[in-house]
């Protein structure tokens, strides 16, 4: 794809990495943060939409409270709490030069789970956007329990990083492209960092497993890495948007982007332009029920797109409720797809394996035919 068509786009998402915030002291990057603002600013008056998704606040609250790590029961909560006014006054103060009114939004993941609070927020981004307003999101590490509640140890959530975050986000918007802005140039055959004959890959028509293997961990001082960035691409590409991945320390980089400069690993839509309750369904819940399924079921399900039906069923794990999202896995504990239930753990666990002409007499009453029905469905491979 040529560059000036791919960011010919009306509906934008940057995210904000931690280390392109900050300098390699830890100090706040004031004059590229600056530079951020400018080039945004001038997107917005061009008639763009604009939403911010922003790290920073934890690292900044670190280096306040002048602590050398912020593992500990509470120590990560407080240095946000610290951190997030702090990194929020550089946006007002920079982005009020230019007449440009943002507001703060902070996010757990119940925000995206529930799906009431889903659509809610939904609305009053859209209404923001609406009014001219550039919406600055970060996540609420503040107020965020899940890694810190051992009951929920086993539960997936919809997102711990900003990368993810940042998608949700774009999904959730029908974003036309989402930047995610890091102190790498883009995505490499392997990590450039470690070999220096990685080759740089300018485009990227499918994340694939053959791409997401390529993504790494996170690195230092941040909570993503390429693997959580490709994640993020596969969501919104997925859906129809675009995705660019580039080198948030090159001056005034977003500027340099719409002006269609060769910046960046561009990750090209696909065809498959997920529904809103499929994107919903597949990334934006916290899951933790669990299907196995037999061999037959998983072949079914992938390349017969049809409904999961209690006789493949291998095993239920954990508990659930009726309308929660699962995961759906096979015999090797892959999750290959999640679907919201029409029966409840204990439910599915008397009725695994059998036919569905069955589920009345095992039961006594019969709601479904199907343990999860095609509609709510959605393929993660």
């Amino acid at each position: 794809m040529q560059r000036k068509d791919f960011i010919d786009v009306k509906r934008i998402v940057i995210k904000l990495g931690t280390n392109v915030l900050r300098n390699d002291d830890g100090e706040v990057a004031v004059s590229r943060i600056y530079s951020f603002i400018e080039d945004i600013s001038n997107l917005v008056k061009q008639g763009k939409e604009v939403i911010i998704v922003t790290s920073g606040a934890v690292g900044l609250g670190k280096k306040k409270l002048e602590l050398v790590s912020t593992e500990g029961d509470g120590i990560k909560q407080a240095c946000a709490a610290v951190g997030q006014s702090r990194l929020m006054s550089y946006y007002e103060n920079g982005f009020a030069n230019y007449d440009i009114t943002v507001a703060q939004i902070l996010l757990t993941e119940d925000d995206f789970s529930l799906r009431h609070r889903y659509l809610s927020l939904r609305t009053t981004l859209n209404k923001l956007l609406e009014l001219n307003v550039v919406p600055i999101i970060n996540q609420n590490d503040t107020v965020s329990t899940i890694e810190l509640n051992d009951i929920l140890s086993g539960m997936q959530v919809c997102f711990s990083d900003n990368d993810k975050l940042s998608a949700l986000v774009a999904s959730e918007l029908d974003a036309d492209l989402l930047i995610l802005l890091s102190d790498i140039n883009g995505l490499y055959t392997s990590n450039p960092k470690e070999n220096p004959d990685a080759e740089f890959i300018r485009e990227v028509e499918c994340v694939n497993n053959e791409i997401l293997d390529l993504g790494t961990g996170a690195s230092d001082g941040g909570r993503g890495g390429m693997k959580t960035k490709l994640e993020a691409a596969k969501l919104v590409t997925r859906f129809g948007g675009k995705v660019l991945i580039a080198n948030g320390k090159i001056p005034y980089v977003i500027n340099k982007i719409f002006s269609a400069e060769e910046l960046g690993t561009m990750f090209i839509p696909t065809n498959e332009n997920l529904s809103g309750k499929k994107r919903w369904i597949g990334y934006a819940t916290n899951v933790i029920g669990k299907l196995v399924v037999n061999e037959g079921a998983k072949k079914a399900i992938l390349e017969n797109c049809t409904s999961l039906l209690p006789i493949g069923i291998i095993e239920v794990q954990n508990e659930f409720k009726q309308g929660e999202v699962v995961s759906i896995c096979d015999e090797n504990g892959e999750e290959f797809a999640r679907g919201m239930a029409n029966y409840n753990s204990e439910e599915c666990r008397q009725i695994a394996g059998n036919h569905s002409d069955d589920i009345l007499k095992i039961l006594g009453y019969k709601n479904y035919d199907t343990i999860i029905s095609r509609d709510n469905i959605t393929d993660l491979i």
